[in-house]
């Protein structure tokens, strides 16, 4: 009884540690029928990619609200930090190839969470390095105008699919 026991507890390990390894394949589709407001924001997320690779940290201080989070492979923290690795290039954000995007706004249009499937060039500590990733990013509209709340970079296993990238396909 006791050898049917541990096999079959054996045998439920494998058949979960099976299933933990096969990640989901759904990806973002882009919409083409986006509302006004809807490519508002997704233009805003185009221009603060450009801002972050041109070190345009004037610009990002305007954008990110002063509560605003960052989670990155290595850690989290708020927006000064992140002003700060923007400005010493700590992380250099040289290119965001986005392949799809989505945005749903909430709230009566006063809040968007964005999607983006991108391929990241970036130079970190130093050495430079492309990753996929699913990024969301959360905005806010306060008094007509709005403001990044959240940005998270979330590893994807799928391989990296930019072209013409002479870097290592890395982890930040």
């Amino acid at each position: 009884m006791k050898a049917k026991i541990i096999g079959l507890f054996l045998l439920t390990m494998i058949v979960q540690s099976s299933f933990a390894q096969q990640p989901p394949t759904e990806t973002i589709k882009t919409s083409t029928n986006n509302t006004p407001e809807q490519q508002e924001i997704i233009n805003l997320s185009k221009q603060k990619w450009d801002w972050m690779a041109d070190k345009y940290v004037d610009s990002l201080n305007v954008l990110f609200d002063d509560k605003c989070m960052f989670t990155h492979m290595g850690g989290t923290w708020g927006k000064q930090p992140e002003l700060e690795t923007i400005k010493s290039g700590g992380i250099w954000y040289k290119k965001a190839e986005v392949y799809s995007v989505t945005v749903n706004l909430f709230n009566d249009n006063n809040t968007a969470i964005l999607l983006n499937d991108i391929d990241l060039l970036a130079v970190v500590g130093g050495r430079e390095v492309t990753n996929p990733f699913m990024v969301t990013e959360v905005y806010i509209k306060e008094n007509g105008k709005w403001k990044m709340a959240q940005l998270t970079f979330s590893h994807l296993m799928r391989p990296v699919k930019m072209k013409n990238s002479n870097s290592n396909n890395n982890t930040q």
